[in-house]
């Protein structure tokens, strides 16, 4: 028997999420983890370090319920959206009884957080106008307990439409809870779904610091729900998820000077990402282009092994999504800046 043979047989069939630290690579032009291309430039403090942080800093609660238009206890601050998905799970769902449904190809955390959590899973791909397949979801409510929708979703892009989440919701009353991912929504500020909220006790919407914030380096997220909800993950959490020196930055990031830079930066991404659009539609190894809605854009080619391939060896590191189902050639293309953005058109011009 081996170290190996006493960890969970969940835990020991697991194939860990492929995050873009693991696979990058080596390369000077990082563009596969939709993270911002700069840093803001935040300070902070030292003077309270030898103390234990607030598990809720006011001071963060406060300002990003005032920028989402919620109230302040319908705020959790957690360690990246990351952490909020494994708490929805683990507060939720009983382990080796309940399941979560997901809708590939998405984000694959909710999946890997459900396995950690010896959760079983539900996958109702999406349709091939890549919307969630409502009918579908609906007749399979009674088998799961949390319904994961990513809008902007990663990595197509696409929102998620907003008639068919209202029928869900009214649907699965009482009956499940459906957790909206808007890990991107500052790049269409116009779609979020967090006005649903007033209306609709069983929604959560995840958030996060890491896109358009730039601050990906600080793990902070933040779960809108009812302030039922919150309480009951506010159980679970832990005591001191949130570091002193990540409150500090939050708090500079969500303040008048720091919202205005966040929107600045967005207006120059979405700018950089129509001209790549642009770009991208007049080469011959460009198949299809996905939705535009998040800080990146996914891209079919002729031959999607040889573009990665292409990439890699001039540097430049791309996330490659043709092991996914319905993606097959498909590379995601994160929005940098300009240079970055020149650099990619130069390798593609030179595919035929």
């Amino acid at each position: 028997m081996s170290i190996k043979d006493l960890a969970r047989r969940a835990v020991r069939a697991l194939t860990p999420y492929q995050s873009a630290r693991r696979i990058g690579g080596k390369g000077h032009v990082w563009l596969n983890a939709n993270e911002a291309p700069l840093a803001y430039p935040f300070t902070i403090s030292a003077d309270r370090l030898n103390r234990y942080p607030e598990c809720q800093p006011p001071q963060v609660v406060d300002s990003y319920a005032a920028y989402a238009g919620v109230n302040a206890d319908q705020v959790l601050v957690s360690r990246g959206a990351d952490e909020a998905i494994e708490l929805v799970i683990r507060t939720f769902c009983e382990a080796g009884q309940d399941q979560v449904m997901i809708c590939p190809p998405t984000y694959g955390m909710y999946a890997i957080s459900a396995e950690t959590c010896g959760v079983g899973i539900v996958e109702v791909p999406l349709t091939t106008r890549r919307q969630p397949d409502w009918g579908e979801i609906k007749s399979r409510l009674s088998d799961v307990k949390v319904v994961f929708l990513c809008s902007p979703n990663n990595p197509t892009g696409d929102l998620v439409g907003r008639d068919g989440l209202i029928d869900l919701l009214e649907t699965a009353d009482s009956r499940a809870l459906i957790v909206v991912d808007e890990a991107y929504i500052e790049f269409c500020p116009e779609a979020s779904v967090v006005d649903l909220l007033a209306r609709y006790p069983n929604l959560i919407v995840t958030r996060t610091l890491s896109k358009a914030f730039a601050l990906a380096g600080i793990r902070c997220g933040f779960t809108l729900a009812s302030a039922e909800i919150i309480s009951l993950l506010a159980k679970v959490i832990a005591p001191y998820p949130i570091p002193d020196p990540v409150a500090q930055i939050a708090k500079q990031a969500l303040s008048k000077d720091g919202m205005a830079l966040m929107q600045e930066r967005v207006r120059e991404l979405n700018a950089q990402k129509a001209r790549l659009k642009a770009e991208l539609k007049t080469l011959p190894c460009v198949r299809e282009i996905f939705e535009d809605k998040g800080n990146f854009v996914l891209v079919r080619f002729t031959d999607g092994a040889r573009v990665f391939a292409a990439m890699k060896e001039s540097g430049i590191i791309l996330r490659d999504f043709s092991n996914k189902p319905t993606l097959a050639d498909s590379v995601r293309i994160t929005i940098g800046y300009q240079g970055e953005m020149d650099a990619v058109l130069t390798v593609l011009r030179d595919i035929r």
